[in-house]
């Protein structure tokens, strides 16, 4: 019976699940099923916000939790999964805000050896040195996920402005804009004297 089941549990879509999760008992098997389709998503997206393994497992570990206590409230107005990868990034969001204070001294030390080496270098030696999470890190959060999850996941403009909230036309000048001001910060010849 259980493999019949479970047969039947991943014939099923998504948001077919999703309903039925919210109405199953806590250790329900759309639910499982769900956390399974969705178990290496939601870590890559956890992995690329947070930056390390430990934070990344600490986030997806909050976002399973969360979507458990709030399965009853996908209102199916999208995709499931559009609407489960924006839990993973208001969780992620939230855990980098909470590091607050600590982590941006930290960059900014960082920053400042960084400046400081490459005063001390040639050009071509400081731009070898360029890290992307240190680019990314001169964006705010919400600009550096959308970064993220529109470069490395490749999520399109449109589930991007659903997991964030926003039009879609303010989504594509948000991730211009934040572009432009990482190419700006971290190229400075580029738009001198060309």
């Amino acid at each position: 019976m259980d493999q019949k089941l479970t047969a039947d549990q991943s014939q099923r879509t998504d948001e077919e699940l999703a309903a039925e999760a919210a109405r199953e008992g806590s250790d329900g098997p759309a639910f499982a099923e769900l956390v399974r389709r969705l178990r290496d998503p939601v870590w890559r997206i956890c992995f690329r916000l947070m930056s390390n393994e430990h934070d990344a497992a600490d986030a997806a570990q909050e976002v399973f939790v969360r979507l458990f206590f709030n399965r009853d409230k996908f209102a199916g107005r999208s995709k499931y999964t559009t609407w489960a990868h924006s839990v993973a990034v208001r969780t992620c969001l939230a855990m980098r805000r909470a590091r607050g204070r600590r982590q941006r001294r930290v960059a900014s030390a960082s920053e400042d050896m960084m400046e400081s080496a490459a005063a001390h270098e040639s050009p071509d030696a400081a731009a070898n040195h360029l890290d992307l999470t240190v680019m990314l890190d001169a964006l705010d959060e919400d600009d550096r996920a959308l970064l993220l999850l529109k470069y490395a996941e490749n999520y399109s403009h449109e589930d991007l402005a659903e997991m964030f909230d926003i039009s879609v036309s303010a989504c594509k000048m948000r991730i211009s804009r934040a572009r432009e001001k990482v190419k700006q910060r971290f190229e400075p010849g580029l738009g001198a004297g060309e």
